[in-house]
Formats: C-alpha cells, sequence, structure tokens
C-alpha cells in the first residue's frame, strides 16, 4: 500500500544536496530504468574522478531519493538551427551547453516534484555559469524512449520546456534548452 504522504510534492528547502563522494551509500536507490541506478553505483564517482562529470545526490529527510549528473557539451549547428543562428548574427559552427548526463528519481519518490526541481537546479547552475564564469546557451540531454507513456521522459522533458534536437531510432532522442528563452 503506498503511504498518503508519498504523493506530497517535495520543496527544494526539504532538500538537502550534496556532491558524490566514497562516503555515501548510493546502493539503495530504485529505478524501473536499471542502467540509472547501475551507473550511480557503478560509474559516478569514477567518471567525477576522471574530470568527466559531477554527480549531485539529491537527500529528503536524510535519506537518497535522486541524483543528477551534468557535464559541459556543445550543439553543433546544422540544417534550420545554423540558419536561426545566422539570422540572430551567430556565425559558428557549435555553441556552448550543459549536459544533464543522468536524471533519476527513485522509484518510491517518483511524481512528488523532484524531476522538475532537478531540471531548475541545473537552470540555475547554467545561469550560474553564464553570469560568472563562462557562456552556456543551451542545456541538452539525451531522454531515453520509454514505450509506457507514463513513464516516457520524452514528455516530462518537453513538459520543461526542451525540445527535440533531432529524432533519432536508437534508445534515446538528443533534446535541447534554449536558456535564451526561458
Amino acid at each position: 500500500m503506498v503511504e498518503e504522504r508519498t504523493k506530497v510534492k517535495i520543496t527544494v528547502d526539504q532538500i538537502q544536496i550534496e556532491v558524490i563522494n566514497e562516503d555515501y551509500d548510493v546502493t539503495r536507490i530504485r529505478s524501473y530504468e536499471n542502467d540509472l541506478a547501475k551507473f550511480l553505483v557503478e560509474d559516478a564517482l569514477d567518471n567525477q574522478k576522471q574530470f568527466l562529470s559531477l554527480t549531485f545526490l539529491w537527500f529528503f529527510e536524510g535519506r537518497l531519493v535522486s541524483y543528477i549528473t551534468i557535464l559541459n557539451d556543445k550543439i553543433n549547428l546544422k540544417g534550420d538551427l545554423k540558419d536561426f543562428f545566422k539570422q540572430k548574427g551567430i556565425h559558428y559552427g557549435s555553441l556552448p551547453a550543459l549536459k544533464i548526463g543522468r536524471l533519476c528519481v527513485d522509484d518510491r519518490f517518483v511524481r512528488r516534484g523532484l524531476g522538475k526541481l532537478m531540471i531548475q537546479s541545473a537552470i540555475s547552475i547554467a545561469n550560474k555559469l553564464n553570469t560568472s564564469w563562462s557562456g552556456c546557451r543551451f542545456i541538452t540531454l539525451d531522454a531515453k524512449r520509454n514505450d509506457n507513456p507514463s513513464k516516457d521522459p520524452l514528455n516530462f522533458y518537453k513538459k520543461q520546456g526542451f525540445k527535440v534536437l533531432k529524432e533519432k531510432n536508437g534508445s534515446t532522442t538528443p533534446m535541447f534548452l534554449d536558456l535564451k528563452l526561458i
């Protein structure tokens, strides 16, 4: 039986965010996407040590409930996107981006607002980059496809303002959010 409190939205002031390190037990996270739990347990810390990505653990009431991994990226400008930016006086072949490499909410905490909060956190990080350290025009991600519409990340990301960069036949769809348009 699902507890009634699991339906209550979690707010950002109820969350403690920590960068992953050896001190945290990350083995208890559950995800219907086994690859997401496996990445956190087997690869996240090593990728961080190799300066490939940074993983932020999100805790609610002392319990690990989600995580987000971010890294640097770029969008190669092609076709309509290249024409769009040319009209704006931007003649580069690519533009800088912050990539959400992984975003995972523990199955026991799905539909409590954590995914949206993590997207807002990534936007905040990108905006801080823009005002303090370097240019960052986009946030990118590769949305995994799921045949179950209620668990389809593509729909979730579209609701957050992301657009499909290009359709792919594989298991993921590249998406982007233009920070100038939000």
